[in-house]
C-alpha cells in the first residue's frame, strides 16, 4: 500500500520517504561548513572546526568521490585545519611557560 492514497507521484518535487540527498541540501550544508571554518579561525575554533569538518564530509555525500562541491571540500580541509591549530594553543595555554603565541 502506498500510503493509503497518498501517493507523491502528484507531486513531483516532493522528496517521499527516501529523502533524497541531491539538490539544495548539500549545497547548503557545504556553505555552512565553510563559514563555521573561516569562522573558527577567529572565535572557538575547538567547537567550529570539528562542525565544519561533519558539514563539509555531509555535503559530499559522506565519499571521497571526485564530484565533491568546492565549499564542502573547502569545509573539510579548513575545517580540520583548525581544529588541529585550536588543539595547539590549548596545549601551549595549559603548559608551563609562554605558550604557543
Amino acid at each position: 500500500m502506498a500510503g493509503f492514497g497518498n501517493s507523491t507521484r502528484r507531486y513531483p518535487r516532493s522528496r517521499g520517504r527516501t529523502w533524497s540527498r541531491s539538490g539544495p541540501d548539500r549545497a547548503t550544508l557545504g556553505i555552512i561548513g565553510a563559514i563555521c571554518a573561516i569562522a573558527g579561525f577567529f572565535v572557538l575554533g575547538i567547537v567550529l572546526g570539528p562542525v565544519a569538518v561533519v558539514c563539509g564530509w555531509l555535503a559530499m555525500g559522506r565519499s571521497w568521490n571526485g564530484g565533491a562541491s568546492v565549499p564542502a571540500l573547502i569545509a573539510v580541509v579548513l575545517g580540520a585545519i583548525v581544529t588541529v591549530l585550536s588543539i595547539v594553543a590549548l596545549i601551549g595555554a595549559a603548559s608551563s611557560g609562554y605558550g604557543v603565541f
